[in-house]
């Protein structure tokens, strides 16, 4: 069974950076082979990893919507064909594979669309030990129901008030679905200066987080985003490493130290 990491918060925190260093530490500590599922529209995560997409699974929903209205093959070939495009979406890599959820949903009803979508995911899904998704901002794709079980949960949030205000509601909505939810961790992100104990503690009760991490500024970063560089050119003493490192030491996913690889 697939140990779940979901990487979720508002728009522009930087969740696509916490996710690419999840998976290259991950990989660094040999956690691996990783499922990298890029499931916001936007798309950011191939590039973090020095890879491109090319094909989304975004298509592959919109000819299972029209499978079901045909009515011209049975629920098991559709199923079928539904897996069978899924995996030609799948970017393979040596110690990771990347599959993209691509656009949002148009018009119409896409319960059948879905159902089969969560379906087919989960058979790729079940055979890496480890994923990590990279959602889209607030938890749509937990709503709907495509990831239903969760090891980890890192809600990343910036340091403004109305930034860790999104993490309560992010939590209280998570807690409205019943998501199943085994750790939670906050990360408030690009912080230019610490974040008072009295805060983090208050957040922390709040959520039941087993930790709050705070991650700083980092010029390195924004140099590699500015290069157009994935993330697997970040130094080994780079802090952001040794944050998220730290922080799946803490939780138990990893037992110690790890070393970035050049490529991944």
């Amino acid at each position: 069974m697939s140990y779940t990491i979901a990487i979720t918060g508002k728009g522009g925190v930087g969740k696509t950076t916490v996710s690419a260093l999840t998976v290259l530490c991950l990989i660094a500590s040999e956690r691996r082979p990783v499922l990298a599922v890029d499931a916001d529209p936007n798309t950011c995560l191939d590039t973090a990893l020095g890879l491109r997409v090319e094909h989304t699974v975004g298509g592959i929903r919109e000819e299972a919507r029209a499978l079901a209205g045909q009515g011209n093959t049975t629920g098991i070939a559709k199923q079928e064909l539904l897996r069978i495009k899924i995996e030609k979406c799948l970017i393979e890599t040596r110690d990771f594979d990347l599959i993209a959820m691509g656009r949002s949903e148009g018009p119409g009803c896409y319960c059948y669309a879905n159902n089969a979508l969560r379906t087919a995911l989960k058979e790729i899904a079940d055979n890496y030990p480890y994923v990590v998704i990279d959602n889209e901002a607030g938890l749509e794709n937990l709503s709907r129901r495509i990831v239903r079980k969760l090891d980890l949960m890192i809600m990343v949030a910036d340091p403004s008030k109305q930034g860790l205000e999104t993490v309560r509601r992010l939590y209280r909505l998570a807690k409205e679905m019943d998501t199943k939810l085994q750790k939670l961790v906050v990360i408030i992100n690009r912080a230019k200066r610490d974040v008072s104990a009295q805060i983090t503690r208050q957040l922390q009760e709040e959520t039941g987080a087993a930790m709050i991490l705070t991650l700083p500024e980092d010029e390195e970063l924004a140099k590699l985003a500015e290069d157009g560089s994935g993330l697997q050119a970040i130094s080994l003493s780079n802090p952001l490493v040794t944050h998220i490192n730290r922080l799946l030491v803490e939780v138990g996913v990893q037992t110690g130290p790890v070393q970035i690889k050049t490529k991944p």
